[in-house]
Order: structure tokens, then C-alpha cells, then sequence
């Protein structure tokens, strides 16, 4: 069985480079990612730049270019995105069948969590970049819900994945988490939506300059602002404490945060958590991930995550943290 991306040989590659408009001097590299397909392309008396193969049937046209839009937007607003490039006045072309974009090449480093300054730095450009998705809505990208994130993997992974003996421990441990996280999140309003990140994690983040540079809006969506926050905090409860403190510290520098949030955060984690293995499973088609995930499936890999959605659980009865 063929998958979309087994096409891209590195002279399809160069091929449709090429026929989007840049003058390549035929020098490829393959960078790590598994959603999409994405290179760095070598150009004729230029920096190499980066191409992104988008994933066939992902996303719509419409949702791509809005993803476009925002990134632009939040460049346009001196934020330190990684936007995409206009070539011939378009930022998405199409090419052999896939739907493209490029990128300038940028460096940097992942932020260090344990350094406060790194931290303040973070919460002061995601305070500047949420007034940014704050001033306007998507029309096109999807709205994060716990049905779309954690109620649907479940049942998912439940009908299609989860070994017959582990079954009945799933269903039960799927149940108290949809109940659980529901019910924290019950008071979440419409108006808590705003245009976000999405996938706010170091990997999509670049420390240079002493200034944090975002990459890969790849999942933007409407969302609350803690959806951006979260993934920032590690550790044990007074490390997560003081690391939240610091980020909204930074972040009230500029925007104004709803405490109200801080309950999510475990609710959304827990969501993070099923997602995961649903994004696999959903993903076993494509050879690039049996081959990265070996030990994905397997019936230890579901034993594991029981028992880790089973900590998961007693998170969610915790008090929500404090901002000491």
C-alpha cells in the first residue's frame, strides 16, 4: 500500500521547489518531521530555505492560507514568527499534487524552562501575541473543544486499537477523565476563544538573541490563552508554580490573563495525552511512522498508558496551582 508522501523522491522535490519559483542548486536536506513532509532546499546565490510539503487532505486550502495570514499578521505586529514567503505574490502554492509553502531558514536554540529569564521572555511575547490573536476570529481553522481532543480519541482508540484485555480497564479509566476534565472545564465561554499557537511546545520554539523566535503554525486554532501556556510548566507542583507565575508575569506585561484558566491546565494536558496516541494510530498508514514509533501499538505501549492516564486522573482532582 502507497502513501501520498512516498512520491517525494529528492528529484520530485527539487522538482516542485522549482516550479513554484525558486532556483535551487539542487542540494536537499530532509528535516525532521512526521505531520507534513519538510525540507531545506539549497537556492542559486542564496540562503537554502525551507519547503513544507503540507499533508494531503490535513487541512483545507482555506485553513491553509488563514495559517498564513496569522503568522503574517503577527510578523506584521514585530512579533518574532517564522512566516511564510511570498514567492510571485503567494505564499501557497501547488505542486504534483501537494500544497507548498516556504520558509526563511532560522537558528536558535529551545528555551531552557529552568531559567526564569527564559520563562518571563516567553510570557511576555505570548501576552503580545494573544492581544494579536485576540483582535479578530478565524473563520476557517477549528475551535480546540474536549470532544475533538479527548472524547473522540478515546472512543478512537477504543474500538480500533486497544487490546481486547485492556478493554474494559479503558473504557472505565476513559469515562472518569471525559468526566472529570468536562466538569473543569464546564465554565469555559465562547469569548475564552482566541486565535492561538496551538502547539506551543519548545520544539516549535527558537532561542536567539535572548529573544524567543515561534515556528510551525501548523496547528493554529481557536482556543483560550492557558492552550499556550501550559506546555511551558514541568516538574514537580512547586516548580510548576513558580514557572506558571513567571510566564504570567511576563504575559500581564502586555495582555490580561483569566486566572480562571489555571483549572484547565490538567484537563488540557490529559486531552494532550489521548491525543497523542490517537495522532499514531491515525498515522500508522504512513511508513515514515511505524518506522520512527516501533514501540507504538504493542500491548505494553496501552498497559503504560493506562496506568499514565491513571496518574493523570489524581492530577485532576489536585487544587488547581497557585501563582505565588
Amino acid at each position: 500500500m502507497t502513501h501520498p508522501f512516498d512520491t517525494l523522491t529528492p528529484d520530485s522535490v527539487i522538482g516542485c521547489a522549482e516550479s513554484i519559483g525558486l532556483e535551487t542548486d539542487l542540494r536537499l536536506l530532509a528535516l525532521n518531521s512526521y505531520e507534513n513532509r519538510v525540507y531545506q532546499v539549497g537556492l542559486e546565490e542564496a540562503e537554502p530555505v525551507i519547503v513544507k510539503f503540507y499533508r494531503p487532505e490535513r487541512w483545507s486550502r482555506e485553513q491553509i492560507l488563514e495559517e498564513h495570514a496569522f503568522a503574517l499578521e503577527l510578523e506584521a505586529n514585530d512579533l518574532s514568527v517564522v512566516a511564510p514567503l511570498s514567492i510571485g505574490g503567494h505564499t501557497l502554492h501547488e505542486a504534483q499534487g501537494f500544497l507548498i509553502a516556504a520558509f526563511s531558514r532560522r537558528g536558535g536554540h529551545a528555551p531552557e524552562l529552568d531559567n526564569f529569564h527564559h520563562l518571563l521572555g516567553l510570557g511576555r511575547t505570548l501576552g503580545r501575541m494573544h492581544g494579536v490573536g485576540g483582535a479578530c476570529a478565524f473563520e476557517h481553522r477549528i475551535d480546540y473543544s474536549l470532544e475533538r481532543w479527548l472524547q473522540e480519541p478515546i472512543d478512537y482508540l477504543a474500538t480500533e486499537w486497544i487490546p481486547a484485555e485492556l478493554r474494559p480497564a479503558w473504557d472505565t479509566l476513559g469515562a472518569d477523565l471525559i468526566d472529570r476534565c468536562v466538569a473543569l472545564m464546564s465554565d469555559v465561554m465562547p469569548s475564552d476563544g482566541i486565535r492561538l499557537h496551538g502547539d506551543c511546545h519548545v520544539g516549535n520554539i527558537l532561542w536567539r538573541d535572548d529573544t524567543p523566535h515561534f515556528v510551525d503554525l501548523d496547528d493554529c486554532v481557536t482556543g483560550p490563552a492557558i492552550q499556550d501556556l501550559w506546555m511551558f510548566l514541568s516538574g514537580d507542583r512547586n516548580q510548576r508554580e513558580r514557572q506558571l507565575s513567571e510566564l504570567i508575569a511576563g504575559y500581564e506585561e502586555f495582555n490580561d490573563f483569566d486566572p480562571r484558566q489555571i483549572k484547565w491546565i490538567e484537563a488540557l494536558r490529559t486531552a494532550r495525552m489521548v491525543y497523542y496516541s490517537a495522532w499514531l494510530a491515525r498515522r500508522w498508514d504512513d511508513p515514515a511512522f511505524p518506522a520512527a514509533f516501533p514501540w507504538f501499538g504493542q500491548s505494553r505501549y496501552w498497559a503504560d498508558q493506562i496506568l499514565a492516564l491513571r496518574e493523570q486522573l489524581a492530577l485532576l482532582e489536585e487544587p488547581p496551582l497557585r501563582l505565588l
